[in-house]
């Protein structure tokens, strides 16, 4: 899709219709994932993703030491939560709450310490971890790059944790950082032509107009545009990489509008209404302008991934604290948003492995550790209307993504499915490769804006 100028006083990341995508987006069809725990016989409630999330952080606080993790399970839209011993209290407490209940052997210190002894023994290029409370272990994952002598030390740092606390997986791609988002914008660095994708529009704590992106994006480079060799339109007013992901950039401008949405292609885009928590379990969509708009799920939270240093050919970037999912990206879509079918903001793109055609594992920064970092706020410029328009809800097939299998040989992969930009014709759309489906209904009026198709490098 060609770029369009935006108009003067018009933020980058402006677009066309504003669309509502929980009046019919199309859920990932998951299993039961209770294969190590005893689901209680209390009947759960029913919960929207965002309510679980929260009745989840509730749960966290008042259970204690006893409480070892959740997740939503989106095919039954319960929240299922892990309770490790023999509490009855806590099993209690957690059922009065509307959760079902899970019993499990490992606590959540437990699985935080083998997760440190990840982090001293093998913290290697190429390599990551999460918790899966799924499964109640800590899942580890090794791309193609590790070979040799690291293999064995990751696999044998594995193995001294045991088969019930920690299970070994391969991925076929290599983890890299991806640089794009929600529009592609541009600067120059050494070396060439940096590409990544803005976020999600902020407010910066002094008032200004702001967005958010990758942290690597803004280590990259200072001044960025909203077309190849355009002039700059924003300066980085802060950015963190390794450690955490995010950049917050700064419109030069004091006057530009910069609307709360995400462009998703074809002259639509969804109303971003906050900042919301990750769930494990949970349907995401994430937008890049490389690759277009994808849905997935969340796999893992906390998780800490090992990059090859772009900068040291021998060192490694760590970035901790991140969302993993099975939402599939490639390079230029760094930096993009990950979001909820309600318009909560989840997620900066960061990196993984694999690519849009075979899938693959990727990470995001949490929006909510960038907003409280840097004091900056979502909602600004209000942009266009959000509700669904006459275009009305034409819910399409959905690429279902194969879940990681739990191989220790290590040759799983994970899948990812796609989805059509909202709207009658799914051709219009900014898609990747992938089955076609339709997340949302279309409405509102068009507006600029539209995808770069620059070329260079790209994160």
């Amino acid at each position: 899709m060609s770029h369009q100028r935006i108009p003067k006083r018009r933020a980058a990341i402006a677009a066309g219709g504003v669309l509502a995508l929980g009046a019919a987006a199309v859920l990932l069809p998951h299993a039961d994932a209770a294969q190590d725990g005893t689901a209680s016989a209390a009947a759960p409630r029913t919960f929207q993703a965002k309510d679980a999330s929260d009745a989840a952080s509730r749960l966290a606080g008042s259970l204690g030491e006893a409480y070892a993790g959740s997740y939503y399970d989106s095919a039954r839209r319960r929240l299922v939560v892990n309770v490790v011993g023999a509490d009855d209290a806590a099993v209690a407490r957690a059922e009065r709450a509307g959760a079902a209940v899970r019993r499990v052997g490992n606590s959540s210190a437990a699985l935080a310490a083998a997760a440190h002894t990840l982090k001293a023994s093998a913290t290697l290029p190429g390599t990551s971890w999460a918790v899966d409370p799924r499964t109640n272990k800590v899942v580890v994952t090794a791309d193609r790059t590790v070979t040799g002598a690291g293999w064995d030390r990751l696999r044998s740092t594995v193995r001294s944790l045991g088969t019930g606390m920690a299970t070994l997986k391969r991925s076929a791609g290599a983890f890299r950082t991806f640089a794009s988002g929600g529009d592609a914008i541009f600067a120059q660095a050494q070396g060439g032509t940096v590409r990544c994708s803005l976020g999600f529009n902020v407010t910066a704590a002094d008032g200004s107009p702001a967005f958010l992106t990758a942290g690597h994006c803004g280590v990259a480079a200072e001044r960025w545009a909203d077309a190849q060799n355009g002039q700059p339109v924003a300066t980085v007013d802060r950015a963190t990489f390794p450690g955490n992901d995010f950049s917050l950039v700064k419109y030069d401008d004091p006057a530009t509008s910069a609307p709360s949405e995400v462009n998703v292609g074809g002259g639509r885009s969804v109303r971003i209404t906050g900042a919301a928590e990750a769930a494990v379990g949970e349907t995401v969509f994430r937008m890049g302008s490389t690759t277009g708009l994808h849905e997935g799920t969340v796999t893992g939270l906390d998780a800490t991934v090992n990059f090859q240093s772009e900068t040291d050919p021998g060192g490694v970037d760590t970035v901790t604290g991140l969302i993993q999912t099975d939402v599939c990206a490639e390079p230029g879509d760094s930096g993009g948003s990950l979001f909820t079918q309600d318009g909560g903001a989840v997620g900066l793109t960061s990196g993984g492995s694999g690519d849009c055609a075979q899938g693959g594992e990727t990470f995001f920064q949490p929006v909510t550790t960038a907003l409280q970092a840097t004091g900056a706020t979502l909602g600004g410029d209000g942009g266009a209307g959000a509700g669904a328009g006459d275009g009305g809800a034409d819910a399409g097939n959905q690429g279902a993504g194969d879940q990681p299998g739990d191989d220790q040989s290590g040759d799983g992969q994970s899948g990812a499915g796609s989805a059509a930009a909202p709207g009658d014709d799914a051709s219009g759309a900014a898609v990747g490769s992938g089955a076609a489906g339709d997340p949302a209904a279309a409405g509102g009026s068009p507006a600029g804006g539209g995808h770069g198709q620059g070329r260079g490098r790209s994160h």
